[in-house]
C-alpha cells in the first residue's frame, strides 16, 4: 500500500508474516520491518534479500539507475570479498557436521542428543552437527573444496600451530552460530566427555563474528518474540533448544559470556521487557545480579527488564526433563 507519497508498506520479504509491517521511505532511501526488525537500504535490501555481493549490488543500481559506477577502494572491495568468502567457508562446515552426525562416526553424538531428549527433527532444524574426534577431518575436506589454509584459519575453524595446522573442534556435538539473516558465522562445540578441557568450545574472534554483539538464535526467535510480545534469553544454546522444545521458541542466549551492553540493546529492540532465565544456583544468581548491575543505568521508559529464576540449582533442560513443558512455561 500507498499511504502518503514515498511512503510505502508491504508483507515483509525477510519474514513470514499476514499484515504488512515493512515499510519502506522512498525519501530517504531506507527500509525497516517492525516485525522482524530489519532495517536497511537499497544496498543492503540486495545484499540481504538476494545475496549479492555488495560490489555487484552497487553496480547492478548504478546500471539501472544509467549513472557511473562509483569508485570504491580496494580495500572497500577486499573486505567485501573476504567476508563472503569466509561466509561460504562457514555454510561448508556446517554441512560437514550436519553429514558427519548422521554418519557412523556420529553414533555417540547422535545418542547424546537423544538421551538429552533433542529428537532428529530439532536437530535438523537447528542445524546440529558433529566435528569428529579426528585432527584433520574438517581441515581435508575444506583443502577438498578449494578453500586455501589461510582462510580456515582466518574462519576460525582450523588452528595453525608450529609447523602443523589442525580443526580447532573435535570429538563435539557441534552448534552453528547463526547472524540475524540466518547465515552461519561461528560454532559453538560442546564435549561429548567429562575429561574435554571446556564443556564448551567457541569459535574466536572472526571478521564475522563478534561473541559480544550476538545472540544465539536471535534469527529464528525474532518472529515468535513479535507474535508473543515477549523475548526471553537463558545461559545457553542447550537452553535455548530446551524452551523450543517446551513450546516457547521466543528464546536466545549470549555466547558463553556474560550479557553485555550490545546484547541487552538486542534484547530491548525486540521487546520492551526480556525476561533474563538463569539457573537457580549460585552461579545463576550471580549472573542475574551481574544483568541487573548493566542494565539499572540504562533504563529508561518502555524499556525495563524481567528476570526468571529456576527452582533447586535447575537449568530449563532439567526443569523439562523433570517436571515438563508446562513447568518451564509457569
Amino acid at each position: 500500500s500507498n499511504p502518503g507519497k514515498g511512503d510505502y508498506w508491504a508483507c515483509c520479504p525477510f519474514h513470514g508474516e499476514k499484515s504488512a509491517s515493512f515499510h519502506v521511505e522512498d525519501r530517504k532511501g531506507r527500509y525497516h520491518c517492525f516485525g522482524c526488525k530489519v532495517s536497511g537500504d537499497i544496498f543492503t535490501f540486495l545484499v540481504e534479500k538476494e545475496g549479492l555481493p555488495f560490489p555487484e549490488a552497487v553496480e547492478r543500481l548504478a546500471a539501472e539507475a544509467g549513472l557511473p559506477m562509483p569508485q570504491l577502494s580496494e580495500a572497500d572491495v577486499k573486505r567485501e570479498e573476504t567476508r563472503a568468502s569466509l561466509y561460504d567457508i562457514m555454510e561448508i562446515a556446517a554441512k560437514f557436521f550436519e553429514a558427519e552426525l548422521q554418519s557412523a562416526r556420529g553414533a555417540k553424538a547422535r545418542g547424546y542428543l537423544l538421551d538429552r531428549q533433542v529428537p532428529a527433527a530439532i536437530q535438523r532444524d537447528f542445524r546440529l552437527g558433529y566435528a569428529p574426534d579426528d585432527r584433520q577431518a574438517l581441515r581435508n575436506h575444506l583443502a577438498e573444496k578449494k578453500v586455501a589454509p589461510e582462510q580456515m584459519v582466518e574462519a576460525g575453524l582450523i588452528i595453525q600451530g608450529e609447523g602443523a595446522s589442525y580443526d580447532r573442534f573435535r570429538d563435539r556435538v557441534m552448534f552453528p552460530i547463526r547472524d540475524p539473516r540466518g547465515r552461519v558465522i561461528a560454532f559453538g562445540g560442546g564435549g561429548l566427555s567429562k575429561d574435554v578441557p571446556a564443556k564448551y568450545l567457541n569459535s574466536p574472534e572472526t571478521p564475522l563474528f563478534h561473541k559480544g554483539h550476538v545472540l544465539y538464535n536471535l534469527d529464528k526467535a525474532r518472529a515468535p518474540a513479535h507474535d508473543a510480545g515477549e523475548v526471553i534469553a537463558v545461559e545457553g544454546y542447550v537452553d535455548v533448544i530446551a524452551m523450543h522444545r517446551a513450546g516457547l521458541p521466543h528464546a536466545v542466549a549470549p555466547l558463553g559470556t556474560a550479557l553485555t551492553e550490545d546484547q541487552l540493546a538486542l534484547l530491548w529492540r525486540i521487546a520492551p521487557e526480556p525476561t533474563l532465565c538463569f539457573d537457580g544456583d549460585s552461579a545463576g544468581l550471580k549472573a542475574a545480579y551481574r544483568a541487573l548491575d548493566l542494565a539499572l543505568p540504562l533504563l529508561k521508559p518502555g524499556h525495563s527488564l524481567k528476570f526468571a529464576l529456576l527452582p533447586e540449582g535447575q537449568d530449563p533442560d532439567d526443569l523439562l526433563k523433570s517436571q515438563g513443558a508446562q513447568a518451564v512455561k509457569d
